[in-house]
């Protein structure tokens, strides 16, 4: 338990200083669009990949417009194809557009590690190579990568 407490810690610290450094002082193309307006939007993927990231995605919409409903259409972990829908969302129009490009560089970034994971798995599973994680990773990221 103390391990999955962890986990959501951590994400929620990532995610906090990803938003801080992403706006900073603000959005000034979502500033454009009328403060009542609601919208709607789905994420679709432009190439075959291993869908991760759902948890840093949700967390980015959770702390900067808690308005923002995910209804996602993957699961973590399960192949995605071109075209395919990932997951839809509602809520503010304004933090629809905000939040999009920090929880997107998330999930590109996570899904992208997890689709090279995977092929490299794929190609000595019928051998006796282990793969294992090593302490290279992106600082900041450790724990989602």
């Amino acid at each position: 338990m103390q391990d999955k407490q962890q986990l959501i810690k951590d994400i929620e610290k990532t995610v906090a200083f990803a938003l801080e450094e992403d706006i900073q002082t603000g959005d000034i193309t979502a500033g454009l669009i009328p403060e009542r307006l609601a919208g709607k939007a789905r994420v679709i993927t432009r190439e075959s990949a291993v869908a991760c990231g759902k948890q840093w995605f949700d967390e980015v919409c959770r702390q900067f417009d808690a308005r923002i409903k995910t209804h996602w259409q993957v699961k973590d972990g399960e192949n995605i194809r071109p075209d395919q829908t990932l997951v839809e969302l509602e809520g503010p129009a304004r933090s629809l557009l905000t939040a999009e490009r920090t929880a997107l560089n998330f999930y590109q970034l996570l899904s992208g590690t997890a689709t090279i994971c995977r092929e490299y798995a794929t190609l000595v599973r019928h051998t006796s190579v282990k793969l294992l994680d090593t302490r290279k990773t992106i600082p900041g990221l450790r724990t989602a990568q």
